[in-house]
């Protein structure tokens, strides 16, 4: 049977008990973050592949190629595509070609893409906190238990 390590991890590779908790505990929060915005973008007929393509495209200012959007949304780039040809159709994001290079297109936000977008945002707010505070917590944990030991 292999080990379990000790209650911080140990030499063998394993992972100790009191850092399992700690990232059960970060993941949990932040599922709870994901769902939330999942909700409240759904309140404002946005699914959560559609937040985040918007949340993407307004993020980096339209200055993603399809392959840089898919690369950051983890999808592949015809899932990609469908996604932007289903929000240009329900007029949240608009496409351009670059006047600089036919192949490139340009996205960008509607008003209405945007409104939708800083709704859910807003909404979504008060979780951030207690997200921030779980990611705070894990790296403050994760720093100390990394650090070098001082022999005696």
């Amino acid at each position: 049977m292999p080990s379990r390590g000790s209650r911080n991890g140990s030499n063998d590779g394993t992972i100790g008990a009191q850092q399992v908790a700690r990232i059960a505990e970060f993941r949990a929060a932040l599922r709870r973050f994901e769902r939330h915005v999942e909700q409240a973008g759904r309140r404002q007929g946005l699914t959560p592949q559609r937040f985040l393509l918007l949340l993407q495209i307004e993020g980096a200012a339209g200055r993603l190629r399809v392959g840089e959007l898919a690369e950051r949304m983890q999808l592949t780039p015809n899932t990609v595509t469908e996604l932007i040809i289903r929000a240009e159709d329900a007029q949240l994001v608009r496409r351009s070609s670059s006047a600089e290079d036919a192949r490139v297109v340009h996205l960008e936000t509607t008003a209405e893409g945007r409104r939708r977008l800083q709704a859910t945002l807003v909404e979504a707010e008060s979780y951030r906190a207690e997200l921030r505070e779980a990611f705070d917590h894990l790296a403050e944990r994760f720093e100390r238990s990394t650090r070098p030991r001082r022999k005696r």
